[in-house]
């Protein structure tokens, strides 16, 4: 005799970038598990790849992660984590006053929302006549350098250039299609720029949307208070 199905529950979530509701289901004991090996293996690529692997499954198939901003991936893994395990992540926060304290603080994962900076514009201008339209990184392409904590000033070129979609020149009217080019040949015009327009360049993955929540803690040796913001899926469940 067949054993009985157990009922999942269904919830319904608004994606950051497009505002399109998205229905989504809790992970199970099998999904979880891939997440498990993947943390106790230590290896930022395989818990990227164990995140995708969720957030597709739990989505059922409807979210494509490869083509979506890494903010939007966050946001939903983050809320299928919350209807699974808990609504409340215990994380370890440093006290900004002696930088050496940790003190033990709750997040409630309902409250944290996908922060929208006013300033930010995926449009740059390097000259007068010259911009670039970026686009936001993936999941996938942090993947490609082993994780999100990987990131240092040699690959930092080549996130950046990954994320062009558009090189314009106004005084030629042309404009030139980043998939026209070759990866070479992106990095090659990004490092060609100078400190100031790399700045504004910079500035474009500085202000770009991301899970951010504040929190005030209190150092127990010193009694001062202090707002401590947690940005990103690192920052909320280590």
């Amino acid at each position: 005799m067949a054993l009985p199905q157990v009922n999942t529950p269904t919830y319904e979530l608004a994606v950051p970038s497009t505002d399109k509701k998205l229905k989504y289901r809790p992970f199970l004991v099998k999904e979880e598990k891939i997440l498990m090996i993947a943390m106790e293996a230590k290896e930022q690529s395989g818990i990227i790849d164990a995140v995708k692997q969720i957030v597709e499954s739990c989505t059922f198939n409807k979210f494509d992660v490869s083509k979506s901003p890494m903010f939007d991936v966050e946001y939903i893994f983050l809320n299928i984590r919350a209807k699974s395990v808990g609504e409340v992540s215990t994380v370890n926060l440093r006290c900004p006053d002696d930088n050496e304290t940790f003190v033990q603080t709750d997040i409630d994962l309902t409250t944290v929302e996908v922060g929208m900076d006013k300033e930010h514009t995926n449009k740059i201008e390097l000259t007068k006549e010259m911009g670039m339209i970026m686009t936001y990184p993936t999941l996938e392409l942090f993947s490609d350098f082993d994780g999100v904590t990987a990131v240092n000033a040699t690959n930092m070129i080549d996130i950046i250039a990954a994320c062009i979609v558009q090189i314009y020149d106004k005084k030629g009217e042309e404009i030139f299609e980043a998939k026209d080019s070759t990866k070479q040949e992106l990095i090659d015009f990004v490092e060609q720029l100078n400190s100031t327009q790399f700045k504004d360049l910079q500035k474009f993955f500085d202000t770009m949307p991301k899970l951010t929540h504040t929190v005030e803690i209190e150092n127990p040796k010193t009694k001062v208070k202090s707002k401590v913001t947690l940005n990103g899926l690192n920052d909320f469940f280590g």
